[in-house]
């Protein structure tokens, strides 16, 4: 289920959504870029979510023989 949000945004950061939507953008929507926006922060918090954890397992002296490879494929 979608919900509404409404956003106040100054004059720059507006004609910037506006640059980036519609005839001449890439979006069609200033919603269809904000949802994209928000995905890819999402996605960037996972990675250093991640990042951080494997830095934990270093200081903790955590290893595993498996290569990243076998890794990624358990994921």
């Amino acid at each position: 289920m979608s919900s509404s949000l409404n956003l106040s945004l100054t004059e720059e950061l507006r004609d910037f959504v506006d640059s980036r939507t519609g005839d001449s953008g890439l979006y069609a929507t200033p919603s269809e870029y904000l949802r994209d926006l928000i995905r890819r922060d999402m996605e960037s918090q996972k990675t250093v979510v991640h990042v951080l954890d494997g830095l934990s397992d270093i200081k903790h002296n955590r290893f595993s023989d498996l290569s990243i490879l076998d890794i990624a494929k358990e994921d």
